[in-house]
């Protein structure tokens, strides 16, 4: 695929495109036999709509390393793609298009027409997600590739809906439910966005029609009063137990209605008393069922009051609320009005405000599909992680409502029942019908309301697998072995499908769950186009490449936890990168075309090969045990650490001895271990980052085929020595101290330096001895004394190590009055700098009125300036005598 030779610079734009396409093309992506089973896992189908945003981008990821994992572990792999209709946002789309560029309306079309139109527009445009996961590296069988309105996924959706409703577990009837009133539909709770806004709370009073007196109500929504059928109290409020019973005159339409007690009255709230409107509030709804209320319809499905308001029928609900207060002021019967910060749900596709409202809709009845769902759940079938999301799962499924499946568009899966006129009655049916199945009369019309999307997405995790055809898929894949979604779908989706599941096919759709969290900005805030704090994927893509925004989403992830973006970390997950990459050029500039590693026997073997293979043995195994617990952070984490700090900054130094000496056995050794620990560093990250790995991969003069059909790293047959890892540990934790104190004495790198080791013991002089050479070497020192128990020498700088002390006599290395003259001054900015922190933070009104993150912040800095206060003075100290 490509030459055995590596760029001096990596670049991805050249790479990425280029190797996804010989990955697709070849049949990589599609599952083989597998000698370890099978693992598959299904897309969460993004809207054919949308483009590929931020949170796309992380599930993606995080299915792909899972997927990449397991078939290199030897699993069977199957990772299906598809994408889901999105009724409400799709047709939305197209009709935005047809007002602009025809001035026109679905209705000047028809719905057959319109219909066409939108399948159309799914076809020039639905693809554009579809790419742009291709980019980001998704290794899906796109062979596979399902969307929610195939013929196949939609002879599913039919069948579900009629075994529902044969069973009794659909049906038609009025309830409350969110409507929009300008996309004039029912909406699912999750596409309500509750937005945070400053309302009113008006006391209003009602009095009695005895005229003995009055109750003031608290309401925010004065314009549905014309719908109210009674005020409630609570039955333990002794403020109205005498009022229980009574009859209230209604204002602005007198209208009398009862007082009724029932304990949903919070007592505490407003003035304790509440007025019960059924037919727009769910909660009003419930009370009414139980004490046999009418539900009054005030506001029709624009959003515009109805007769029943009288003199202020169709007005606007933001006409009416103004026109409504005016008057119960004049007519003296507003007591007085209160701000209140209030959520106000609003339409997340159009932006209008939302309105709770009673409409004949189609239901499913949740409660015996969630007890079967939650019975299996709870016998271990169905496993959460992180694990604390079972108990979310669990109060979602125990207090469960009837799901409103019916939405009023044209777009999506017709609801398949038919109303006779001549009978009255409904049929529903798997087929289409020009009859009544009651009464054999032709004069039938199908529902005109469509199923709510998530209804078939749902059924997704087996209808994409053929259902209800027993299909080799079906019985191969099914059920699948993870699902990895947002935790705020928790309910929406994830649960559905577990109902649907266990009900239809008998079996968890999933035997895992991973919730992952939501992307937030670098200030933790969330990310909208309002607030401009939104990042486009592909831009970072376009910038940095698909692997450096996946190694930044993936190695910052904690299971179930929000994630911080931030450009600082993109830019850190590509300097990884870089560093693999010219590490990887190193190794090849080092071993000639076709070499072949050599048995790698631990007699045989250095102290730093011997190292190293112990820590490349450990970090296999530690990246293994993390991504079988799906814990990808940790994992990534482990293989980042080793990777840079072990292998590039230490390893490949140390290799060097060999590369450049002149015995050719110890030359081949070193190119033998250098290949063994890239070879397999490039499998363990091949998950994360798979383009720059598949590329270094071909380059390799020990490898075949590609690296996306590799088996998983093994560390059965590397060398273990602890030994080893304790003596090098030794000797970097004094490399690495000596250079420090090289550089912030600004010693010349070519400068000889003296250095005395002071061991804390005669055990840890023995390994220390044992590295002199590799001391004198890293550190340029004309010479090293080492003893247990040694004398600081005097004017020495001093490092601290676990174990020992290194000094540096700097007699004849720096001049000495010079120095300390620095540090003087460094002390003294230093001490005004605490000063003023410390006056600061003792200001009781900065501490207690200022933002707590910028209090938080100055604590940080007092901190940090104590620190190195104490650095230097010790350093002053050192310089004495």
């Amino acid at each position: 695929m490509t030459e055995r030779t590596l760029s001096t610079v990596y670049d991805p734009k050249s790479v990425e495109s280029r190797i996804y396409e010989v990955w697709e093309r070849g049949g990589h992506f599609a599952p083989r036999d597998g000698a370890r089973g099978t693992f598959s896992i299904v897309m969460p189908p993004p809207n054919v709509t949308g483009v590929l945003h931020l949170g796309h981008a992380l599930d993606t990821t995080l299915q792909d390393i899972a997927t990449r994992f397991r078939r290199m572990q030897g699993y069977s792999t199957l990772w299906v793609p598809g994408t889901d209709h999105a009724g409400i946002a799709t047709q939305a789309r197209v009709e935005q298009a047809l007002r602009e560029e025809e001035g026109k309306s679905r209705y000047d079309l028809g719905r057959e027409a319109f219909v066409k139109r939108v399948w159309a527009w799914k076809e020039q445009y639905g693809g554009t997600i579809t790419s742009q996961i291709r980019s980001l590296g998704a290794s899906c069988d796109w062979s596979r590739e399902r969307f929610t309105m195939d013929p196949g996924l939609s002879r599913a959706v039919r069948e579900v809906f009629v075994r529902l409703y044969e069973e009794g577990l659909i049906y038609r009837g009025n309830r409350i439910i969110n409507w929009c009133p300008r996309c004039r539909t029912a909406l699912s709770d999750i596409e309500v966005e509750h937005v945070e806004e400053q309302g009113v709370l008006y006391h209003v009073r009602y009095p009695l029609e005895d005229g003995s007196g009055d109750l003031v109500i608290a309401t925010t929504r004065p314009e549905t009063m014309f719908a109210d059928v009674a005020v409630a109290v609570h039955p333990d409020d002794d403020r109205y137990a005498s009022f229980v019973g009574k009859t209230i005159r209604l204002p602005l339409s007198n209208r009398a209605i009862p007082v009724i007690a029932d304990s949903y009255v919070e007592r505490d709230f407003g003035t304790g008393c509440l007025k019960i409107t059924p037919a727009h509030d769910p909660n009003d709804f419930e009370v009414g069922e139980r004490h046999g209320l009418p539900a009054l319809v005030c506001l029709d499905q624009d959003g515009r009051l109805t007769d029943l308001a009288g003199r202020f029928a169709g007005l606007s609900r933001e006409e009416a609320r103004a026109r409504v207060i005016e008057a119960l002021r004049e007519e003296g019967y507003l007591v007085k009005e209160e701000p209140l910060d209030h959520a106000v749900g609003h339409c997340d596709r159009c932006g209008t405000v939302v309105e709770p409202y009673l409409s004949e809709q189609w239901f499913v009845r949740m409660e015996p599909l969630a007890r079967d769902a939650l019975e299996r759940a709870r016998r271990g079938e169905l496993q959460f992680l992180p694990g604390r999301f079972m108990k979310v799962f669990e109060q979602w499924l125990t207090n469960v409502r009837d799901w409103c499946i019916s939405r009023q568009l044209w777009w999506g899966h017709r609801i398949p029942a038919w109303y006779c006129a001549s009978c009255g009655q409904v049929s529903v049916s798997r087929d289409d019908l020009d009859h009544c199945l009651h009464c054999g009369s032709a004069d039938v019309k199908q529902d005109e309301d469509v199923l709510d999307t998530w209804f078939s997405s749902a059924l997704w995790p087996f209808s994409t697998m053929g259902w209800p055809e027993h299909t080799p898929d079906l019985a191969r894949f099914y059920p699948t072995s993870l699902l990895v979604t947002g935790y705020d779908i928790l309910f929406f989706w994830v649960a559905r499908m577990v109902f649907m599941g266990v009900h239809f096919t008998g079996k968890m759709p999933f035997q895992t769950v991973l919730l992952h969290g939501l992307l937030r900005d670098a200030k933790g805030q969330k990310m909208s186009k309002s607030k401009g704090n939104g990042i486009d994927p592909m831009d970072v893509i376009d910038k940095y490449g698909a692997d450096a925004l996946r190694f930044m989403l993936a190695s910052n992830t904690v299971l179930g936890n929000d994630l911080r973006f931030s450009w600082e970390k993109v830019e850190g997950a590509r300097n990884f990168l870089n560093k693999l990459w010219n590490a990887a050029r190193f190794v090849l500039m080092n071993v000639e075309d076709g070499f072949s590693p050599q048995p790698l026997e631990a007699q045989s073997l250095d102290l730093a090969d011997r190292f190293i293979l112990h820590r490349l043995g450990e970090t296999i195994r530690r990246v293994t045990s993390a991504l079988e617990e799906y814990d990808v952070g940790e994992a990534a984490r482990a293989v980042y650490e080793f990777t840079w700090d072990e292998f590039c900054d230490w390893y490949i130094e140390f290799a060097k001895i060999n590369l450049y000496g002149d015995r050719e056995e110890k030359k081949r050794q070193t190119q033998s271990v250098l290949l063994t620990v890239l070879s397999r560093v490039l499998a363990l990250l091949h998950p994360y980052i798979p383009f720059v790995t598949e590329e270094i991969w071909q380059a390799l003069p020990n490898t075949t085929g590609m690296l996306i059909d590799a088996a998983w790293p093994e560390a059965a047959d590397l060398p273990e020595d602890e030994r080893a890892v304790e003596q090098m540990r030794v000797a970097m934790d004094v490399i690495r101290a000596v250079r420090n104190a090289r550089s912030e004495l600004q010693i010349p790198p070519k400068t000889s330096v003296p250095i005395v080791i002071a061991c804390d013991s005669e055990r840890v002089r023995g390994v220390v001895d044992q590295v002199t050479d590799m001391i004198v070497r890293f550190c340029n020192a004309e010479r090293v004394e080492v003893g247990a128990g040694t004398e600081a020498p005097k004017q020495a700088a001093v490092q601290v190590v676990t174990g020992a002390k290194i000094y540096i006599p700097l007699a004849g290395l720096i001049d000495m009055d010079a120095e300390r003259e620095r540090l003087k001054k460094e002390a003294s900015r230093l001490k005004a700098e605490v000063e003023r922190l410390e006056k600061k933070l003792a200001n009781e009104n900065f501490v207690h009125r200022a933002p707590q993150e910028v209090v938080a912040q100055e604590r940080e800095k007092l901190a940090d300036y104590r620190a190195k206060l104490l650095t230097v003075e010790e350093r002053m100290a050192s310089l004495e005598g």
